[in-house]
């Protein structure tokens, strides 16, 4: 039988990253960046969402014609389609941190979704297709769909070297609290696949709540994330609490003064947890009205600010050195890629800050060990997106 083509690409990049581990540069801890913008799969727009400690860059890119999303992974700067689970659409969106080339996302399903759900997944496609949508797995080529707890969604979000992958799956409870304007109608719960394949269990939630979402998990088994009501699941309102799972235990994170929105992104080797929450919001708690968080088992959570002038940011993602990753916007929420250090924020579109990039760094989506960058830049003009690599000088 013919190798499949990715599968030999994805066991070389095995191989070349099993000799590296005892290679690897320590972070670089320059304020100054050189940047690299990727290739699409063809559309308009790109973005980076995860880059592992050896540099492997993973993410979501526009198809020809901008009506179809599929996830991508970028090897010397080519990108690479991984398909879908037979549906039009799929994506990486989070910090994934497998280091072995094995990644986890979302995609629609060739089957409709019987009961009409507007789940998570369709916020992340351009344009609804009423399909159901399941977390999947993808190693050495293949992608392969990961179980619900009987209902007919889910959503995977992150994973470990250890063949864990959490996110969040739909049981078959029709859920009273789920809000109707969302169009949700099933309950649904943070999870955690594997070491096996078709391995799921359900993660305890917050007091009375009745839905919640995993987003990241460490090496450690540390896992993060959200506990609330019935909703889209993450980034709404109702992620009334951000929590920490660890030793069977669900432990809240605490808020920014206002239960909503708090919204765990990751979590690194040290237990350090980075996301976004909302603070008083003059509007109304339901009214998205984000600050970056970030939160230590000694200090709790600390709210990290903006730029000078800025509403509204997102920690998106930290390394194990605890830079920390993401973005913050003005009123008018024109962004800027931002990275904080040593208790300053420093937004990559500064002059002098990086070079090689012709369109301003929007956001800053995750880092690895070495202090390498990727995300998404963004040309108004033509209404693209690209995702981009940003390396500290002296790597």
């Amino acid at each position: 039988m013919k190798e499949h083509p990715m599968r030999r690409i994805m066991m070389t990049v095995a191989v070349c990253m099993a000799g590296l581990v005892a290679e690897l540069p320590s972070a670089a801890a320059a304020d100054h960046y050189q940047v690299r913008s990727f290739g699409s799969l063809g559309g308009s727009s790109s973005s980076g969402a995860s880059i592992n400690r050896f540099g492997l860059v993973s993410g979501v890119s526009n198809l020809p014609g901008d009506q179809r999303v599929h996830a991508a992974i970028w090897l010397n700067g080519s990108a690479f389609d991984l398909g879908t689970l037979g549906g039009a659409n799929s994506a990486i969106n989070w910090p994934v941190k497998n280091d072995y080339g094995v990644l986890v996302g979302f995609s629609e399903t060739a089957q409709m979704d019987p009961l009409g759900e507007s789940w998570s997944c369709s916020f992340f496609f351009p344009v609804p297709t009423g399909h159901s949508c399941r977390g999947f797995v993808w190693r050495w080529g293949h992608m392969h769909a990961l179980p619900t707890l009987g209902g007919n969604n889910g959503f995977a979000a992150g994973a470990n070297n250890f063949g864990l992958a959490v996110g969040w799956a739909e049981n078959t409870v029709h859920d009273p609290t789920c809000d109707p304007a969302s169009s949700q109608v099933l309950q649904f719960k943070p999870v955690v696949w594997g070491p096996g394949n078709d391995d799921i269990r359900a993660l305890p939630l917050i007091g009375t709540d009745t839905s919640g979402a995993a987003t990241a998990i460490n090496d450690r088994g540390q896992v993060v994330g959200i506990s609330g009501l019935c909703d889209q699941a993450i980034g709404r309102y109702s992620a009334i609490h951000a929590v920490l799972w660890q030793n069977g235990q669900a432990i809240d994170l605490g808020n920014l003064g206002v239960p909503a929105w708090n919204t765990p992104m990751a979590i690194n080797e040290r237990g350090v947890v980075v996301g976004f929450a909302n603070i008083a919001n003059p509007g109304g708690a339901a009214n998205f009205n984000p600050h970056a968080f970030i939160w230590t088992p000694a200090g709790g959570m600390r709210d990290l600010g903006t730029l000078p002038g800025d509403a509204t940011s997102q920690a998106l993602g930290i390394n194990d050195q605890g830079t920390v990753v993401g973005q913050s916007c003005n009123a008018k929420n024109v962004c800027n890629a931002v990275v904080w250090r040593n208790g300053r924020i420093v937004n990559l579109n500064w002059p002098g800050v990086t070079s090689g990039n012709s369109d301003p760094l929007v956001s800053a989506n995750d880092i690895n060990d070495a202090g390498v960058i990727t995300g998404q830049s963004w040309n108004a003009a033509a209404q693209a997106g690209s995702a981009f690599v940003a390396v500290p000088d002296g790597l």
